[in-house]
C-alpha cells in the first residue's frame, strides 16, 4: 500500500480570524506586546496566531513534541514546552514578543489563505514529507491508513506524521475536519478509541458503535 485514494473533493477549515480567546497586551522587557489571539489550524495543522483583525504574525505546529514556528524570518523549533504549558500557548507568547521587538513581521490572512494548499484529489502520499522513508516508517503508515479505513476517517492532504504529530482528518460519519492524533483514534492502553470521535460527538456515540466495530 503506497496510496490512499480519495472518492471525493474534501473541504477545509480555514483559520478563522475570530477563532481563539484574545490574550491581553504586556510588558516583555520594557516592550509592549500586542494583544493577539491563536486561530483555528489549517489543512497543514498549523495554528495562525493573529494580531488586530487580520494580521497573522506567525504559524506554529507540533512536531514529535516539540513546536516549530513559521514567521516572516523562516522557521524556527522552539522545542518543547515547560511542563503544564500548552505548546500553542509558548509559540503564541513568543511569535507576539518577537514582532513586538520588530524580529519579525505580519502577513494578513487572506494572503496566508491564498497560500494554502487545497486538499488532494488524487492520491495521498504514504508518508508526511517530514518522515523518512524506512521500513518502520513504511510499516507504520500501511498500519494506520487501515486503521483509517476501518475507523471512517479520511486523509486529506498529507500521509502519516507518526502517531503522535497531529493528523488532518476528514471524519466520514459527518462533516467534521481538523487535527487528530493516530495513536488516539487507534485506543490506548489496549483499550477502543472514543466512539465521541471529535468535537460536536460526531453523529452519536450509540450510532457510531453500531457503525463501526472497532468501537465495541
Amino acid at each position: 500500500m503506497t496510496t490512499q485514494l480519495l472518492e471525493r473533493p474534501a473541504t477545509i477549515t480555514v483559520p478563522d480570524a475570530e477563532a481563539g480567546r484574545l490574550i491581553v497586551p504586556a510588558t516583555v522587557g520594557g516592550i509592549t506586546v500586542p494583544t493577539y489571539r491563536v486561530g483555528t489550524p489549517d489543512i497543514q495543522c498549523r495554528y495562525p496566531v493573529i494580531i488586530g483583525e487580520d494580521q497573522v504574525i506567525g504559524r506554529a505546529c507540533r512536531w514529535h513534541r516539540d513546536w516549530l514556528v513559521l514567521t516572516t524570518a523562516g522557521e524556527y523549533n522552539l522545542r518543547r514546552p515547560p511542563k503544564g504549558t500548552h505548546g500553542t500557548d509558548m509559540a503564541a507568547a513568543h511569535l507576539a514578543e518577537e514582532y513586538a521587538a520588530g524580529r519579525i513581521g505580519a502577513v494578513p490572512l487572506e494572503q496566508v489563505l491564498a497560500d494554502a494548499p487545497t486538499p488532494l484529489v488524487g492520491p495521498v502520499p504514504l508518508l508526511h514529507p517530514r518522515m523518512p522513508v524506512n521500513d518502520r516508517n513504511t510499516e507504520g503508515a500501511e498500519i494506520a491508513f487501515a486503521g483509517l479505513a476501518a475507523h471512517h476517517w479520511r486523509a486529506v492532504l498529507t500521509g502519516f506524521p507518526g502517531s503522535d504529530n497531529h493528523w488532518f482528518l476528514s471524519c466520514e460519519l459527518c462533516d467534521w475536519q481538523g487535527p487528530k492524533f493516530w495513536s488516539h483514534l487507534r485506543g490506548r492502553n489496549g483499550e477502543p478509541p472514543s466512539a465521541r470521535r471529535h468535537k460536536g460527538g460526531c453523529i452519536g456515540e450509540d450510532k457510531v458503535r453500531r457503525l463501526i466495530p472497532a468501537y465495541h
